[in-house]
């Protein structure tokens, strides 16, 4: 049954009362209606978002998505979209979000793209859902990690059977427009699936990667896949902060190179000679670990996503 409205309600106030008084001069007239509750201090809600829950069947962990729909996908309803996965969405989705609206604010730099937003397990912190599902290989025990890791090859198989069937299924997606950005742990992660199950995705944002994880172990993935291809069709795109690296101040790395480990990683990938791999990089002066992530996100977007002429 629907509601009443406090304009409804307001009327039928007025007319109960002037039946009221003339049947009878001395009854009360009816209450005041009481006001709309007030808003004020509500949290705030980032507007055209969607968020739902994709089981992991395997685990019988609950994950969510956050999904963010292109400004044009009502206006083109037969049009299909490329999608933007991003691991890390409770910090990664709103920015990525409000980097493409910006770009485009005085026409098209970028290409109008479905966003994703990959969240952790329900009831679970970031640092041991990502943990976890962004490693590749267990910690070394010898390292008395605080938390599990070595879950990638899980997660990655939760991806491909149930987020994207769930996100082509639901939205007009585009399945051979697939781009995954990942930073830190998520770089890692998408370096994975890059030499496990390269055409899951066509392109692939390495932003600040974690390389130097289990005694850099993504280099001996990359060589076991080089030693039984000739091909990666991919895109690849990987930026990392010049601070990223042993040095004198505060912002710097304090263990590891990964600028170092990035370029080495791009030197390897072009020493490959696939004919269909595409390698860019670049690192961004002036950004630590933690600062380069919304600078490197929009570099990422200007270089996988652009808009066609």
């Amino acid at each position: 049954m629907k509601s009443i409205g406090l304009a409804a309600i307001s009327a039928m106030a007025i007319l109960i009362s002037a039946c009221a008084e003339g049947a009878d001069a001395q009854a009360p007239t009816a209450p005041p209606v009481p006001e709309a509750t007030s808003s004020e201090g509500a949290p705030y809600v980032l507007k055209d978002t969607q968020v739902w829950t994709v089981p992991d069947p395997v685990s019988g962990r609950d994950y969510e998505v956050f999904v963010s729909l292109p400004p044009s996908y009502e206006a083109e309803p037969q049009r299909r979209y490329p999608v933007l996965y991003v691991t890390d969405a409770d910090y990664a989705f709103p920015i990525i979000r409000q980097i493409a609206r910006r770009v485009n604010l005085d026409g098209p730099v970028l290409e109008d793209f479905i966003l994703v937003g990959l969240s952790y397990a329900k009831g679970e912190g970031g640092a041991a859902s990502r943990s976890r599902d962004y490693t590749p290989i267990p910690c070394n025990p010898a390292s008395r990690c605080a938390l599990a890791h070595g879950g990638g090859g899980a997660y990655q198989a939760y991806l491909k059977s149930e987020v994207l069937p769930f996100i082509e299924g639901r939205f007009r997606a585009d399945p051979d427009a697939r781009v995954l950005l990942g930073h830190s742990y998520g770089g890692l992660l998408g370096a994975q699936i890059l030499f496990t199950d390269p055409t899951m995705f066509q392109a692939y944002v390495l932003g600040s990667p974690s390389f130097w994880f289990g005694q850099r172990h993504i280099m001996t993935m990359e060589a076991d896949y080089a030693r039984t291809h000739t091909d990666l069709p991919a895109e690849v795109f990987m930026y990392i902060g010049a601070f990223e690296t042993p040095g004198p101040t505060p912002r710097h790395a304090s263990r590891y190179d990964m600028v170092g480990e990035m370029a080495a990683m791009e030197q390897v990938l072009n020493s490959r000679n696939y004919p269909s791999l595409s390698v860019r990089s670049t690192v961004l002066a002036d950004e630590d670990h933690v600062t380069v992530a919304p600078a490197g996100f929009t570099r990422a977007l200007l270089a996988v996503l652009p808009a066609k002429p």
